[in-house]
């Protein structure tokens, strides 16, 4: 055996290390093995769900999950009714232990939800998500209320906006005060308000910027339902509306019965006053005002007369582009006077002048010796575009506009050309029409339909343009040919039941672009030519204000957003249109817009 042990201890030496891996690496964890999937879960809560008579002061809830876990996002774990101060959460071996910084309302019931809060420890899946229900007065409110929150524009669900419910039913409440109950909408922007009393109430949602369950118009959205409502559902353990789903069961989630539909939107601002103002060139310049719709009496510049002063406002009409058309050498100083409409301290609008100085920036000038050795073309040229795309030549036509208004112009001298299949090139006419919401945005358009295979040439000849600086335009020229691509489809929407003014738009399958867009107050066909292959969206809104734009909305005014509906065939909000394919869809705008 002597002569063995030799062997055995070499042999032992081989394979200790096999049983002892950590020894080599304290840090590395054990490899191999099925990766964990399954989210944590609650073993046990204390005090246990439905506690009545909670103390106001110094409770202290805690969660016991199965394995241990993680705070992803503290700001998740949510109280309603909120506090000033959000709940303070804190992890002591498997327990998640949650308090709070202020004391509570007596005879409330109070609700502690976590969504996308918890993760585990080791593998980071999420907690599904729990609402607990706890009361300090001697019952538990047992009325809910649901509902979806989505972009008005879109109309794509929000996640995580904050749902206000106020008993105060004043137009202030959700400015002021902290509402009675609140809960975060999930990834479908549904949103579930349980254990609540039975009364009247104000329903509001706002993507919540700064945490503090009120509404701040300058950097938040909102939205609203117009009228007091009442809840009728009861909340419950086993209620659908109150469990909590895996986000990717879209059958159970889209199951689930939603009350109310609140559409987010930007406010304009209210109070109206000069916010901005910039000299862009010597003889150019803008004004900025804090609200849409600016309301001007009267504006003149100091030194020229009034046909001398050419001003544009944009379609919103808060922002206002003036030029000087005059010869003379621009002021040092440029001195602006404007009679307007501005809010005072009372919230009115009323009569105001505002002298509005604006001095030459020394990069403006064009007249100093020493910047004159430095100029590009372009400060002394009648700059503009000139564009025309293949795709939307035939809607929109050959785009001219110049960065200054022109005060003469020679179209007649514009050469048009088309060269047929035959490669035979003769002259062709066109028509002129100057933008109605922008002086300095022309449309030249074919007088003839524009025909597959033709190659369309218009060129600007030299000095054919002079703009109020005095400055000759460059000549341009721009050819186009309509797509010959047989790939691709073309969409006719022949609308019908057309009662209202209504923007049509194409957008892609994100919804973040509009590609092509009609304005139409009468029935018809709409045409989408040279369509690649894809999913598209057909957005239709009701412009009730007949203004030609999407208009939002006014909390204080009780206005909603302008309406806006999709088109949905077969149940789906998109339109599959496939390659080389003629796509006639009938549109009945009024059935589309009288839905329940």
């Amino acid at each position: 055996m002597k002569r063995f042990l030799p062997l055995i201890i070499a042999v032992c030496a081989c394979l200790l290390p096999l049983f002892f891996p950590s020894c080599a690496n304290t840090t590395q964890a054990p490899s191999g093995g099925k990766k964990d999937t399954i989210p944590p879960y609650i073993i046990d809560i204390k005090p246990l769900p439905r506690t009545v008579d909670v103390p106001v002061k110094g409770v202290t809830f805690e969660f016991v999950f199965n394995e241990y876990v993680t705070i992803k996002t503290p700001a998740n774990i949510f109280l309603s009714p909120p506090q000033q101060r959000p709940p303070k959460s804190r992890l002591r071996g498997r327990s998640l232990l949650v308090s709070f910084e202020e004391p509570l309302e007596p005879n409330t019931t109070y609700t502690l939800s976590f969504t996308d809060a918890i993760a585990d420890a080791n593998e980071g899946n999420m907690f599904a998500g729990y609402t607990y229900v706890f009361s300090t007065g001697s019952q538990i409110d047992t009325m809910m209320m649901t509902g979806t929150v989505v972009d008005c524009n879109t109309l794509a669900p929000v996640k995580g906006a904050t749902v206000l419910l106020h008993k105060d039913h004043g137009d202030s409440a959700i400015f002021n005060r902290r509402p009675y109950a609140a809960v975060k909408t999930d990834d479908w922007g549904f949103f579930a308000l349980p254990f609540i009393q039975d009364t009247l109430y104000r329903l509001y949602a706002i993507r919540d910027a700064d945490q503090d369950n009120r509404y701040n118009p300058e950097t938040e959205t909102v939205a609203f339902i117009d009228s007091l409502i009442r809840p009728v559902m009861v909340a419950g353990d086993t209620v659908r509306e109150m469990l909590k789903y895996d986000m990717l069961d879209t059958l159970r989630c889209l199951a689930r019965r939603s009350e109310h539909e609140l559409k987010l939107f930007r406010e304009k601002p209210s109070r109206q006053f000069i916010v901005n103002k910039v000299r862009t060139a010597e003889r150019s310049a803008y004004l900025t005002f804090q609200a849409p719709g600016a309301w001007i009496d009267s504006l003149w510049i100091r030194g020229y007369q009034a046909d001398q002063v050419i001003t544009q406002f944009n379609i919103q009409q808060d922002s206002l582009e003036i030029w000087i058309n005059s010869r003379r050498a621009a002021p040092d100083t440029m001195r602006i006077f404007v009679n307007y409409r501005k809010t005072d301290t009372l919230g009115r609008l009323v009569p105001a002048q505002e002298v509005v100085r604006l001095p030459m920036p020394n990069d403006k000038r064009t007249y100093s010796k020493s910047l004159r050795r430095n100029l590009r073309h372009e400060d002394t040229t009648c700059v503009f575009t000139f564009k025309a795309e293949p795709e939307n030549v035939e809607q929109n036509g050959f785009e001219l506009e110049f960065r200054n208004p022109i005060i003469s112009e020679q179209f007649d001298s514009v050469d048009f050309r088309v060269i047929n299949t035959r490669q035979r090139e003769s002259r062709a006419e066109f028509t002129v029409e100057q933008d109605s919401l922008n002086l300095r945005r022309y449309i030249l358009r074919p007088k003839d339909e524009m025909m597959p295979g033709y190659e369309y040439t218009m060129k600007l000849p030299y000095r054919a343009f002079r703009d109020v600086n005095g400055f000759y335009s460059d000549s341009s020229l721009v050819k186009v040919s309509l797509p010959t691509d047989e790939t691709l489809s073309t969409l006719e929407l022949e609308l019908s039941g057309v009662d209202r003014k209504i923007i049509v738009d194409l957008l892609g399958e994100k919804r973040d672009r509009v590609l092509r867009s009609y304005i139409t107050a009468s029935d018809g066909t709409l045409h989408f030519p040279y369509l690649k292959a894809g999913r598209y969206s057909i957005r239709i809104t009701e412009d009730g204000n007949r203004n030609s734009i999407v208009d939002t909305g006014s909390l204080l005014e009780h206005r909603q957003p302008e309406t806006v509906v999709f088109l949905q065939l077969s149940g789906s909000p998109y339109l599959d249109i496939p390659a080389s394919t003629e796509l006639v869809q009938p549109v009945d705008v009024g059935v589309l817009f009288n839905k329940p």
